[in-house]
């Protein structure tokens, strides 16, 4: 689904919100997240050990749920199988395998930022627990790397340090199961699959950098899953040239069921951890909280620069928790792909998410659900609810009724752009989102200005 920044997270993000000059063109005016004082920051190591910790916990799960041996089966038939939408890895290794490969991705990811030496603010808590939750359906400890290389010989060919991109190469790999399909899905000698599939994602991860700062300009930050909308323009056209040559991916649904009480109680704890840990490291955790929900959520909108850790660790809980309630009360499955759209609205719950701006999205697609012929509780449209979230900056913006709406254009938008990335781009509900944002932002803007010259009569047009 996703990329933050301004300029598509392939540039340094600033510490805190730029002023209303800076915004860009053809947003609305001022708004209480340009008047919020920064918070203390905590040390930035200390937050990657905080994000580590919840990694390692994923580890530790998968090992009591199905022990090392099982783990260890799990995990090859994980990486060694195609990624397309919609594969659950909880069907495909297990459990445990699914959760093992998750929380190693991100341990890696982890040191791949600390090596780098990259800015450990919002947009890299999100882009970390973006491939947390994602390690669950889609990106395995094989299929990213190939993303990530070809972002870093971008840096190199630009003669710009890794870490001002690492945030984009870790967001790219949305683009992960180009990787897997040419690698375990064609019919190719061996020889000739694994340098297709190697050069095609290093392609793939050299332009989504210039790509990405491109497009942030059409939807002005309204959708915080800048990087879903570049990769579903890229994987579009890779596919588009794929089968050009007589390549047809065929479509995956692997979707696992009756796994809400285990998964529950654990995300459960992972939450009320986040609220306990942010009310330790903030004592003013209620007032801090406030500023955050305050906030529009307007890409760019770093929380912990707004707020401190702590308060921003609170509102992931949070927010994570309003996702799970929305799942269990439509009475949708805890499975791969919904605890990991759940725990992208965790992640960017400290990059422009709160339980003020999501809700009005998730109720909008629910809304949108009751006239069309799928329930809430579908597979596509359950993540339709949660991936959409990504629009919560529309609600925080110009209201929640404008949120609604939203979310009810985005349940249609959903459903009907996956077959033109052909379900490699994991982030379909980014690039889906990507075009609603695009096209209601300027919309709604065109009709507050008009509202405020009171609907004065426009001056007639040239003839």
């Amino acid at each position: 689904s996703v990329a933050a920044g301004r300029s598509g997270a392939s540039l340094p993000l600033p510490a805190t919100l730029p002023s209303r000059a800076h915004r860009p063109e053809g947003t609305m005016t001022a708004s209480r997240d340009e008047t919020l004082e920064p918070a203390d920051r905590a040390p930035e190591r200390t937050i990657l050990l905080v994000v580590c910790g919840y990694a390692a916990a994923f580890v530790v799960f998968g090992l009591a749920v199905d022990g090392p041996a099982q783990v260890l089966r799990g995990l090859l038939e994980i990486v060694t199988t195609r990624d397309a939408l919609l594969t659950d890895y909880f069907g495909t290794g297990g459990i445990g395998a699914a959760c093992v490969n998750a929380g190693l991705l991100t341990l890696c990811a982890c040191l791949v930022y600390r090596l780098s030496n990259a800015k450990i603010g919002g947009a890299a808590v999100a882009c970390l627990f973006l491939v947390l939750g994602f390690g669950l359906f889609g990106k395995n400890l094989l299929n990213i790397w190939s993303i990530v290389l070809g972002v870093y010989l971008y840096a190199r060919f630009r003669g710009e340090p890794f870490a001002n991109h690492v945030n984009t190469a870790f967001f790219g790999s949305a683009l992960a199961p180009i990787f897997s399909e040419i690698l375990f899905a064609t019919t190719l000698p061996f020889e000739i699959r694994l340098p297709l599939a190697v050069g095609t994602a290093l392609v793939a991860g050299f332009i989504l950098a210039p790509v990405a700062a491109q497009l942030f300009k059409a939807h002005m930050g309204y959708s915080l899953y800048n990087m879903g909308f570049t990769a579903g323009i890229v994987g579009t056209v890779i596919v588009a040239t794929y089968k050009s040559y007589g390549f047809v991916p065929d479509p995956v649904m692997i979707w696992t069921t009756g796994n809400n009480l285990l998964l529950g109680s654990f995300v459960a704890a992972l939450f009320a951890s986040m609220v306990a840990i942010g009310w330790t490291l903030e004592r003013s955790l209620p007032s801090r909280l406030k500023e955050i929900m305050g906030t529009t959520g307007q890409s760019p909108s770093d929380f912990i620069a707004i707020a401190g850790f702590g308060p921003a660790l609170a509102n992931m809980g949070l927010a994570g928790a309003t996702g799970t309630i929305y799942v269990l009360l439509i009475g949708g499955d805890l499975n791969g792909p919904v605890v990991g759209a759940i725990l992208t609205i965790v992640g960017f719950a400290a990059y422009g998410k709160h339980p003020r701006n999501i809700v009005p999205i998730m109720v909008g697609v629910f809304i949108g659900s009751l006239a069309k012929p799928w329930g809430a509780a579908d597979p596509s449209i359950t993540l339709a609810a949660l991936f959409g979230t990504t629009l919560a900056p529309i609600a925080g913006r110009f209201g929640w009724h404008w949120g609604v709406v939203a979310g009810v254009v985005h349940s249609s938008a959903a459903m009907s752009v996956g077959w033109l990335h052909a379900g490699l781009n994991l982030y379909n509900n980014g690039f889906a989102a990507g075009i609603v944002a695009s096209v209601l932002a300027p919309v709604i803007i065109a009709i507050r200005e008009r509202t405020r010259r009171g609907d004065a009569p426009a001056p007639p047009g040239p003839t």
